[in-house]
């Protein structure tokens, strides 16, 4: 999973960054802003996977993980010409989901600069910015699309390309995301090759001070008409991954703050992109593996490898809740809890898989 944070200057992106990676990335008021994104990978916490493998003791332990892109803060200034520079767009549109970065803190050094912080002006601006970028894509490859039907090279596919451009070109300029116009399965897929933002998942991180964290429901209200949110409190959770474990469980608990960073985006950003995890376990490796929410077992065994999805033949198949319950696999093939399920089986959160195939 690619997670994207984007957002304003002074936001507090890399804040957030640090405080979701425990990197410890320079956030001085007036640091020098590096010119590429700062990349970290993290392992989504989960409870399952460590009973899973205190049961089969493996030799090998994997968790899901998030990729974190912090990207250069965007310019404020409405003189921009270009919001998102282009060696950054390329790695923007492979996140899987935007997470926009909204400044709901006090800093004086910071507010001479840029004013006093407006959240929901901000998500407006990103927002916006967002449906620009798109309509330059959507208006040149219409040219293009154009082009070839005046020349006599017009397929069926284009045709079809060119109806569903129409239809963005025109919701883009009425300032709606591509994802809200009920797009069909076909036209999408036509257009999935432009990788369009709006078509994303997005998401809000609103970053705030102690003194408002905890007391900010009608600005988040306010946040939720276009993307679900969560709050941060930046600067105080990225000290908190400085302190030790003990440390960090007490100042949470001071400030009302039930999971860490990390584990909080982790699942706002599985139900935003609707994400499932299942398992495959043994005495070799216990992993969770992560897919969408109504993918079939042959989908789950392409997560693992391409082959097992090629050859598959029969996903032998039982729910960590069961085997919690029983205790082992044994008891499990006892009272006829492992089942063998066909390709078109949707896989459910917390199933175990064991893939049969043949290549």
């Amino acid at each position: 999973m690619h997670i994207g944070l984007i957002g304003l200057e002074k936001s507090g992106k890399t804040t957030i960054f640090n405080a979701l990676t425990g990197s410890t990335i320079d956030t001085a008021a007036f640091s020098q802003a590096k010119k590429e994104p700062n990349i970290a990978v993290v392992e989504v916490s989960d409870p399952r996977v460590a009973r899973l493998s205190e049961m089969y003791q493996p030799k090998k332990i994997t968790y899901a993980t998030i990729e974190c892109m912090d990207f250069v803060g965007l310019p404020s200034s409405e003189e921009k010409k270009q919001i998102f520079p282009p060696s950054e767009l390329a790695l923007i549109k492979n996140a899987d989901a935007l997470a926009l970065v909204l400044r709901n803190f006090r800093d004086d050094l910071i507010e001479q600069t840029y004013g006093a912080p407006d959240s929901l002006a901000d998500m407006n601006t990103l927002i916006t910015e967002l449906i620009i970028s798109d309509l330059i894509i959507a208006e040149n490859r219409m040219e293009r699309v154009e082009h070839y039907i005046k020349r006599g090279a017009s397929t069926p596919e284009m045709g079809l390309e060119k109806k569903a451009l129409e239809r963005i070109i025109e919701g883009l300029n009425e300032n709606r995301l591509i994802r809200d116009l009920e797009l069909s399965v076909e036209e999408i897929k036509h257009l999935r090759g432009f990788q369009f933002l709006t078509l994303k998942p997005l998401m809000v991180i609103l970053n705030s001070d102690e003194d408002s964290f905890g007391c900010n429901e009608e600005l988040i209200a306010g946040i939720e008409k276009n993307c679900k949110a969560i709050e941060f409190a930046g600067r105080f959770e990225m000290e908190l991954g400085r302190l030790s474990e003990e440390e960090a469980r007490e100042f949470m608990e001071d400030m009302h703050i039930q999971a860490s960073a990390r584990d909080r985006l982790s699942m706002l950003a599985y139900a935003v992109l609707g994400y499932i995890t299942f398992f495959t376990v043994g005495p070799d490796e216990v992993r969770a593996w992560t897919i969408k929410d109504g993918d079939t077992a042959v989908a789950a065994a392409g997560a693992i490898h391409s082959d097992l999805a090629r050859g598959f033949i029969r996903a032998e198949c039982f729910h960590y809740e069961n085997l919690m319950e029983l205790g082992s696999e044994k008891t499990l093939k006892d009272k006829g809890l492992i089942r063998l399920e066909g390709k078109n089986y949707l896989v459910r959160d917390g199933d175990i898989l064991s893939i049969r195939f043949s290549v």
